[in-house]
């Protein structure tokens, strides 16, 4: 069950504009904790079933690292330039690895739509073409917060 936004209810985005926002934008920042405690932030490219956000991470990386140690993450997503132009979404939560570690391209069901979502949004369609260094992570938020400052108004 997702937490419901407490402050914020005026700027905060609907259901539809929660969806069309994360399936329109291109690029995410994750935040893990090291294994000193220090926050490690790294952008990524992501795609968003509806659900949950699927990130393809490299696995020999410092990302994958902290998240085999720790699986929570904060999930920012934003946008705009100007400050009555700013709308963002932050999801909080844990990620489950999917699917074997590095993928291949062994048929997998449970990757289907993350994987048809994200060669549609940077491939321009088609299949997806694992590489052998990367796996996929889904992260089901628990909480999510969003903005939407054009709601202010001039």
């Amino acid at each position: 069950m997702v937490r419901e936004q407490r402050r914020g209810r005026r700027i905060a985005m609907d259901r539809t504009e929660l969806d069309a926002f994360l399936r329109e934008e291109r690029t995410c920042r994750l935040g893990t904790v090291s294994v000193a405690g220090h926050p490690h932030v790294t952008p990524l490219w992501f795609a968003w079933d509806g659900t949950s956000v699927w990130i393809n991470s490299i696995v020999k990386s410092q990302r994958w690292t902290d998240l085999q140690r720790d699986p929570r993450v904060s999930i920012m997503v934003d946008a705009g330039r100007e400050y009555g132009e700013l709308r963002g979404v932050e999801l909080i939560g844990s990620v489950v690895q999917v699917g074997e570690a590095p993928r291949t391209a062994a048929p997998n069901p449970e990757l289907a739509e993350p994987e048809r979502l994200y060669a549609q949004k940077y491939q321009g369609g088609g299949d997806f073409h694992p590489d052998g260094r990367h796996a996929w992570l889904r992260m089901t938020p628990d909480k999510v917060v969003s903005w939407d400052f054009r709601k202010l108004g001039a």
